[in-house]
């Protein structure tokens, strides 16, 4: 897959500008398979990199003019090396113009010509925008002759996001893209943001079936869960005996012996983090011992904090995780990402993929009465140059 989306995105090139590009990079989607909302509190996270992705194709332009063309959205934009502004019309490259904008590009008198195109699902909540941050950080630092370190590559991409797409998202997306590993799951803790792998093993996949209904966090949700996140750590360090900086620092026992006069959003959106960051941390436990059953369990634990707690899912994602529920070779199953629609996450073994895949499309169809594309999503590796 990898090397398709990379001929497509060198013949766009040739054929729009009418010469080989210097520079092709590539970035991965990722699944977030637990720790759902705890990466801008401080908190704990099992993702994965998939081997799906977004390439970026660069050369240098001969003045300060940048022209970046979308191969998937036909659709071109320009604008100046120099001062590149936020686009009202043309969302997507918004990305590519925030990482611009805030690489630490030395001189600003050439600009560049870009071609981008990937085949990760749009809205599925994989994670295309960090994906395509990524892969134009990777290939602009390169043309420029900037050295910069995976971890500041992810705060420049993060950046992008906060001040150019106006989503507030943590680091989760950026460094999954970065630190992948084949058959390993990624776990981050991001108060320190130091970064493991975990052997998830070569028999295990990952599915994703999408809804059908549209990721969008620029819409405000997002926005909206994080700051009652901020305003119950506010709450829970005026009440605790011990320090609270943010969520991360906050026990169950704390919830439940302190959380009282907490209003009753902010406490609902709080008992998911708090229990999301327990989950991720049991997960890479269980995963250590090899009980993959235990960690399908906590999946399905996670997802039900979604539905109840943070109330971020939709209906249609209940139904995938109910039917996974029901299914004997699904061992885990919960919403991916963000929420507010997107895809299911489902944990299974590789050999039983087609079964998995045709019980969740009979389920999915009897409720809806149409399909639920469902993609096979294997932990992959990460973001690279690719030529």
């Amino acid at each position: 897959m990898k090397e398709k989306v990379h001929n497509t995105v060198r013949s766009a090139f040739l054929d729009r500008f009418r010469q080989e590009p210097r520079v092709v990079s590539y970035a991965p989607g990722r699944i977030e398979v637990l720790g759902n909302h705890t990466d801008y509190n401080d908190g704990f996270v099992l993702s994965a990199a998939i081997d799906h992705g977004t390439c970026v194709a660069v050369s240098g332009s001969a003045d300060g003019s940048c022209t970046v063309y979308a191969v998937d959205l036909e659709r071109e934009v320009t604008f100046e090396i120099a001062a590149p502004s936020v686009s009202e019309s043309d969302g997507w490259a918004n990305y590519v113009k925030g990482v611009a904008a805030l690489l630490p590009i030395p001189s600003r008198d050439h600009g560049f010509h870009a071609t981008v195109t990937g085949d990760i699902p749009r809205g599925a909540g994989l994670s295309s925008s960090a994906a395509l941050e990524v892969a134009t950080g990777l290939a602009l630092a390169n043309l420029y002759g900037l050295t910069i370190a995976p971890l500041e590559m992810a705060r420049i991409a993060q950046r992008a996001e906060h001040e150019y797409a106006g989503v507030r998202c943590g680091l989760l997306d950026q460094i999954s893209s970065l630190y992948g590993a084949e058959h390993r799951l990624i776990m981050t803790d991001f108060r320190s943001l130091a970064v493991e792998t975990v052997d998830l093993g070569e028999d295990l996949t990952f599915l994703i079936a999408e809804s059908g209904v549209r990721h969008a966090l620029v819409d405000g949700e997002y926005n909206e869960r994080r700051a009652a996140c901020e305003s119950a750590a506010t709450y829970f360090a005026e009440r605790c005996d011990h320090a609270v900086s943010a969520l991360r620092d906050v026990s169950e026992l704390d919830l439940e012996t302190c959380g009282g006069d907490l209003d009753a959003i902010a406490y609902r959106r709080a008992a998911h983090v708090i229990g999301e960051n327990r989950r991720a941390q049991e997960g890479r436990q269980v995963l250590g011992r090899g009980d993959v059953q235990a960690f399908g369990a906590l999946m399905f634990q996670s997802h039900e904090s979604s539905r109840l707690n943070f109330e971020n899912s939709c209906p249609e994602l209940d139904l995938l995780v109910e039917a996974a529920a029901g299914i004997p070779e699904a061992l885990g199953a919960r919403l991916s990402g963000g929420g507010f629609g997107g895809g299911c996450v489902v944990l299974l073994r590789h050999e039983h993929l087609a079964a998995v895949s045709t019980a969740l499309q009979d389920a999915f169809r009897s409720a809806y009465g149409r399909e639920c594309a469902i993609i096979e999503m294997r932990p992959s590796a990460g973001a690279e140059l690719l030529s």
